[in-house]
């Protein structure tokens, strides 16, 4: 996950929120954002632990907001840390030039663009004019979130073999209405509409 450098068509009208100054261990919460050495990073999971000699500590596994990279980090029990406004807004995607993705927010109507590059898997879920959300930290765009899974339409694939099963005959490559290529049984036709997990790009079922 990438913060994004974002151009806007029109102004922000918005206005700050109040934040705490600090955020300590005891106040962690999986999916948290903290700033930690002037990087920001997501929670992932955490673990107090309290060994029978020596000071409390937390472990911590952390994904670092520009670029998704995890690690892991220990910190002393009651350590403090700046903690991160972040804030989920609904966007609709209007489409991708090559070179910048473009969303319009469904309340202002203010559109903005990012570079196509930072969205590009998300995206791959997403059709012109669906509605998504877009995290912001720290009041800038980024992540593209979108469910763990979709329903989409089979655009391409080779035809489906008469007594194909779900459960065996192999599968094959088919192309979704918005390019992404999947592994599907070889029963699924063009039209079909289908369920894949984002997670992991994998078949789920006919929808």
């Amino acid at each position: 996950m990438r913060v994004l450098a974002v151009r806007r068509h029109t102004k922000e009208s918005g206005s700050r929120l109040p934040l705490r100054l600090v955020v300590s261990t005891n106040q962690f919460k999986n999916g948290m954002h903290v700033e930690v050495d002037g990087t920001i990073f997501r929670i992932v999971e955490f673990q107090h632990v309290k060994p029978g000699k020596g000071g409390a500590f937390v472990r911590t596994k952390l994904k670092r907001a520009a670029d998704g990279a995890v690690i892991d980090r220990t910190f002393r029990a009651g350590e403090k840390f700046r903690p991160v406004r972040t804030e989920s807004r609904k966007m609709t995607f209007l489409y991708a030039d090559g070179t910048e993705a473009h969303f319009m927010d469904v309340q202002t109507y203010e559109q903005m663009a990012v570079p196509e590059d930072a969205v590009k898997e998300p995206l791959k879920w997403v059709l012109p004019n669906e509605e998504v959300d877009v995290l912001y930290v720290d009041e800038r765009p980024s992540d593209v979130q979108v469910p763990s899974a979709i329903e989409m339409g089979v655009s391409e694939t080779e035809p489906g073999l008469r007594g194909d099963t779900a459960s065996g005959g192999g599968d094959k490559p088919a192309t979704l209405e918005s390019g992404v290529v999947v592994r599907v049984p070889l029963f699924v036709n063009v039209g079909d509409r289908i369920r894949v997990d984002t997670r992991s790009g994998e078949y789920v079922s006919r929808a």
